[in-house]
C-alpha cells in the first residue's frame, strides 16, 4: 500500500482570509501546498487527505479539483471546535472557546479515513523533495507495524527566517537517531554567524546549526489514532477548560516516547525548509522557488 499524505489545512481560511487570498508563490500562481503534493506524488504517495473547516469546503474542493484533482486520489475530513469524543460536550467543557484544539486534534479527525502509514505536514510549509523521499521510504517499510514512527529532522540552520526570530521544536535524540523528546523553543534567531535561542528566563544559549528540529513532518501508522483518542480524552479532562489550551502533536509524541509505548526515528535531511513566517519572507520564498525551477528541480508549470 502506498502511504497517504495528510495535510493540515484547517487553518487556511483564517490565516489567508479565505482561499481566494491564498498566496501563490509559483510562476503560475501555485501555492506552497501544491509543491508539497507534487513532491509527494514523485516520492510514491498514493493518496492525499486534507483536514479543513466546513466554512470553506466548497471553495477548497473547487481549488483541488481545478488544480491537481486528476493527479492523485484526494479526500477531506473536518476539524471543528465541537469535534469531540463521544460523551464530551463543548457546552460543559468550555462554552466560550473560539478555536479548535490544535494539530493533534486535527490529526485525530482522520481516524476512520486513513488505514495505512501516513505522513503529516502543514499546508503552508515547503519541505523539499528530499524530505518526501525520506519519509516515503520509511513509511513504505512500516506497513503492518505499530508504535514505530518517524519524523523528518531538519537542521535548524536550514529553517530560519531572515526577518526575525522563529519558534522551533528542538529535537533531542540518542546515538541511534531516535527521538528522546521535542522541546519547544519559542525564540530562535541568527546573531551574526551564530544561532541562539532564548529560554523561559530570557537567557540566550548557542544552538548548533545542524541541531535537528521538527517542522511538523511526521510519519505514523494507524495505531497512532488510538493513542490520540485516549490522550485527547485525558487532555480534555485536565485542560479542556483553559481558554487557549492546544493538543499539539509533540505533546503526545513526547508522552509515547517517554512511556516506552512508541519509538520515533529522526530522519536527517539537508533540505531547506521555508515558509512565510513574516510578510517580509514572501519575496525570499519566491526567489528560492525560482532558483529551484531554474535548476530543473520543478517544471515551470506544475500541472498539465
Amino acid at each position: 500500500m502506498k502511504p497517504t499524505l495528510f495535510v493540515l489545512a484547517a487553518g487556511l481560511g483564517s490565516r489567508y482570509g479565505g482561499l481566494k487570498q491564498m498566496d501563490g508563490i509559483g510562476p503560475n500562481g501555485e501555492t506552497i501546498m501544491e509543491y508539497s503534493i507534487y513532491d509527494a506524488i514523485r516520492a510514491g504517495f498514493g493518496r492525499v487527505v486534507f483536514v479543513i473547516r466546513h466554512s470553506f469546503e466548497k471553495e477548497f474542493r473547487n481549488f483541488v479539483d481545478s488544480r491537481f484533482g486528476n493527479e492523485i486520489e484526494t479526500a477531506v475530513v473536518f476539524q471543528e471546535l465541537d469535534s469531540l469524543p463521544e460523551g464530551y460536550d463543548l457546552a460543559k467543557i468550555n462554552p466560550d472557546r473560539e478555536k479548535p484544539w490544535g494539530t493533534n486534534h486535527a490529526v485525530l479527525m482522520a481516524r476512520g479515513a486513513i488505514n495505512g502509514p501516513f505522513c503529516v505536514i502543514n499546508a503552508d510549509d515547503f519541505y523539499g523533495r528530499e524530505s518526501y523521499e525520506a519519509i516515503a521510504g520509511f513509511l513504505s517499510a512500516s506497513e503492518g507495524k505499530k508504535g514505530e514512527y518517524g519524523m523528518v529532522g531538519y537542521r535548524v540552520g536550514n529553517t530560519l527566517s531572515e526577518s526575525g526570530a522563529v519558534a522551533r521544536g528542538v529535537c533531542q535524540t540518542d546515538d541511534r537517531g531516535y527521538l528522546n523528546a521535542v522541546v519547544e523553543r519559542t525564540h530562535i534567531e541568527k546573531r551574526g554567524d551564530a544561532i541562539v535561542y532564548k529560554d523561559e528566563h530570557g537567557t540566550l544559549h548557542p544552538l548548533a546549526a545542524e541541531t535537528p528540529v521538527s517542522m511538523n513532518m511526521w510519519g505514523f501508522t494507524p495505531d497512532y489514532f488510538d493513542h490520540s483518542l485516549e490522550y485527547f480524552k485525558g487532555f480534555l479532562d485536565a485542560r479542556g477548560g483553559e481558554p487557549k489550551s492546544e493538543f499539539f502533536i509533540p505533546l503526545l509524541v513526547n508522552d509515547l516516547v517517554g512511556s516506552g509505548k512508541a519509538t520515533v526515528k529522526a530522519l536527517d535531511t539537508t533540505a531547506a525548509w521555508f515558509g512565510v513566517t513574516y510578510k517580509e519572507d514572501k519575496p525570499l520564498v519566491v526567489d528560492k522557488l525560482n532558483k529551484l525551477i531554474e535548476n530543473n528541480v520543478y517544471p515551470q508549470k506544475l500541472w498539465k
